[in-house]
């Protein structure tokens, strides 16, 4: 299965917006509880915060990639938010990011339905994100939801990290891989190993 990957916050989008009608279609409800997850990709040489994403766990699970560069055919996407995030594109969203150049930070944290759902109509409606602001766009839409108050929009991955961070109830984890640091090589051994 053909897949194109490239590292960071993107200059252009993956590809052109899914229509409406497709977007309907992919939209997956998770049985979990309502919340919102911070993915940060930082660098393993230096430390810095090389991009930030959100999935939104509300009536239907989505992942908010501002200026995401991360794309395979079975992924729906219309603005920067990529719809259908099942179990295993979830799965497949986070290994992209996780290689030997980079790891991803797993914060997440259980809101109530109605913060869930606020975040995912900011979500839906902010539209394409510029290279670079991908941190600012995940901290705009954070910021001012209740219980996500003390969120400032920032331009530093790692610093919106850290604020989410500080909040009560998040739960946090690292995941590192070896993998290349060409993405489409980790994507296309998922498919391979039968995790599709």
């Amino acid at each position: 299965m053909a897949a194109s990957f490239v590292a960071g916050c993107a200059t252009t989008k993956s590809g052109p917006d899914a229509p409406p009608e497709a977007v309907a279609r992919a939209a997956y409800m998770h049985d979990g509880p309502p919340a919102i997850t911070l993915f940060t990709m930082v660098s393993n040489r230096s430390g810095g915060g090389a991009h930030s994403s959100l999935m939104i766990n509300g009536s239907q699970r989505v992942v908010f990639d501002p200026a995401g560069s991360v794309s395979h055919p079975q992924m729906i996407e219309r603005g920067d938010v990529i719809y259908g995030i099942s179990p295993r594109l979830a799965e497949l969203y986070e290994k992209a990011h996780a290689r030997e150049t980079y790891h991803v930070v797993v914060q997440r944290k259980e809101v109530p339905p109605e913060v869930a759902e606020a975040a995912l109509e900011r979500a839906m409606n902010y539209g394409t994100v510029a290279q670079g602001l991908c941190t600012q766009a995940a901290g705009n839409v954070l910021a001012g939801l209740p219980g996500f108050e003390s969120i400032r929009p920032t331009f530093f991955p790692n610093g919106l990290s850290k604020q989410f961070g500080a909040l009560p109830g998040v739960t946090t984890r690292k995941r590192f891989e070896n993998d290349s640091d060409d993405k489409s090589i980790a994507v296309n051994a998922y498919f391979e190993d039968g995790e599709s």
